[in-house]
């Protein structure tokens, strides 16, 4: 039950980063948002930090769960599967956890604390290593440099063409784009 607790907690957290940006996430706003007086909250999240220990583990236990749930990229490895689930929003089970404005919030904010910085890096290491290694059984020279190359043009699109951005007409494009250009350089390498 108190796992539960903390799951709804993770994911209130997550809603007021996303609806109204990282600075409106502190433990006074959660406990508000959660329904809780701030000792409740304290009992499930004693610092600030494993707060935030928290919730980056349960965003990458989500991409993780939807990366390996059937149909997804891991059941059958491929560039291009590493990339549709990478340009994809609907991950997760919550419409909130992988958007375009959350993880811009999440961007801004691992820039002001260091530990989300730490914590968000090791979930890009592992989709870089994931994808390296598929560029590297496909024979590409420099796969780890094409596969950040990849990694940050898809974080790139979000930036640009995102929810509420300037060239937000432009997305279904600019996605059509980025996955011919896998299409044409990495399927039939």
């Amino acid at each position: 039950m108190k796992a539960d607790r903390k799951i709804e907690i993770l994911r209130e957290a997550i809603k007021l980063i996303a609806d109204e940006g990282y600075s409106s996430l502190s433990m006074r706003a959660l406990a508000r948002a959660s329904g809780l007086k701030l000792g409740a909250l304290q009992y499930h999240f004693r610092t600030w930090d494993a707060l935030l220990t928290a919730l980056v583990n349960f965003i990458e236990a989500e991409i993780t769960s939807a990366f390996s749930a059937p149909g997804g990229p891991s059941e059958i490895p491929s560039i291009m599967s590493m990339v549709e689930f990478m340009l994809d929003e609907q991950v997760g089970t919550s419409e909130q956890l992988f958007n375009d404005r959350l993880w811009t919030q999440l961007w801004a904010m691992e820039q002001v604390e260091p530990l989300v910085s730490d914590l968000l890096e090791e979930v890009y290491a592992t989709f870089l290593a994931k994808l390296e290694t598929l560029m590297a059984a496909k024979g590409v020279v420099n796969a780890r440099a094409e596969s950040l190359m990849l990694l940050t043009l898809v974080e790139g699109e979000s930036l640009f063409v995102g929810r509420g951005r300037r060239w937000e007409k432009d997305r279904s494009a600019v996605k059509q784009a980025i996955l011919n250009l896998v299409k044409e350089r990495y399927v039939d390498v």
